[in-house]
């Protein structure tokens, strides 16, 4: 598969779609609290896509190659899972942590995001583990321009988290989007400047390291799709999608309930959400 460029209608699309997984976020944050299952949320984040949003989950009986059809519309993985944990009956407790990753497919374009919740009130450790994820998410992001690397945003991501002793997960990386749920390029979240494609004005990416507490190795668990980390420790992760442009990048899965943007990241200050910011 080959990388796709999007022309302006393409953008359009992906900026409607981008939009309206933040909002699916936005809609969700309320519920997440202790005593709600994610059941619960995968229920109400599928009737709010389809009958308010009319869109479509991207997750839903998707099957890539050599897996079974995820069964849910939504992912939501607790403390120790990585990625790709299954909704299920058991009530999320005060402190947990949970990513909810959403996909949501509007007029054939995908919009995909994810972010990180405290269930009530969560440890130190767990607070850290998280705002130290969505700031090396932003170190990622503010590397993105036409003429950059791939590499620069892996090696931006891996220097700030190793730098605060987190570790980095090898095995998952963001990509390419558009028409496709998945296209190419694979962007690691890890890697060496100058290293990789070169990115170019009208590519659609997701950056959206897994950052560990512990060591880096995960395992996948009997299901067939949830990750976790082997040595049980908490783990974290951010997902936004960007828009390639000539002078830098454009987010476009901000929305008025998107967490505040790191103060280095550049004209943050002039980013007024829901509109998408451009720097």
């Amino acid at each position: 598969m080959t990388i796709t460029y999007k022309d302006a209608e393409g953008i359009a699309g992906m900026r409607v779609a981008g939009r309206l997984a933040a909002e699916l976020l936005d809609y969700l944050t309320p519920f997440v609290k202790p005593g709600i299952t994610t059941n619960e949320l995968d229920k109400l984040a599928d009737d709010y896509t389809t009958q308010v949003q009319h869109a479509i989950s991207a997750p839903l009986n998707y099957a890539p190659s050599g897996h079974n059809p995820y069964p849910k519309s939504i992912c939501t993985s607790v403390n120790h899972q990585v990625c790709h944990g299954i909704p299920n009956d058991k009530p999320l407790k005060k402190g947990d942590i949970v990513n909810i990753d959403v996909t949501v497919i509007k007029d054939g374009w995908h919009g995909d995001s994810s972010r990180m919740f405290i269930v009530g009130e969560g440890s130190v450790a767990a607070k850290r583990l998280c705002a130290l994820t969505y700031e090396a998410m932003w170190h990622g992001i503010v590397k993105v321009k036409a003429g950059a690397y791939l590499g620069d945003i892996g090696h931006a991501i891996q220097t700030f988290a190793e730098g605060h002793g987190l570790s980095v997960v090898r095995e998952f990386c963001g990509h390419g989007i558009g028409r496709n749920f998945h296209e190419e390029p694979q962007v690691l979240h890890y890697g060496k400047p100058g290293t990789l494609d070169q990115l170019k004005a009208g590519m659609t990416i997701t950056i959206e390291p897994m950052l560990n507490i512990g060591r880096k190795e995960i395992k996948e668990l009997g299901d067939g799709w949830a990750i976790v980390t082997k040595d049980r420790s908490l783990s974290a992760q951010w997902e936004h999608m960007v828009l390639v442009t000539e002078t830098g990048y454009e987010v476009l899965t901000l929305s008025a309930g998107s967490p505040p943007i790191p103060a280095f990241v550049p004209v943050a200050a002039a980013a007024s959400a829901p509109s998408p910011t451009t720097v």
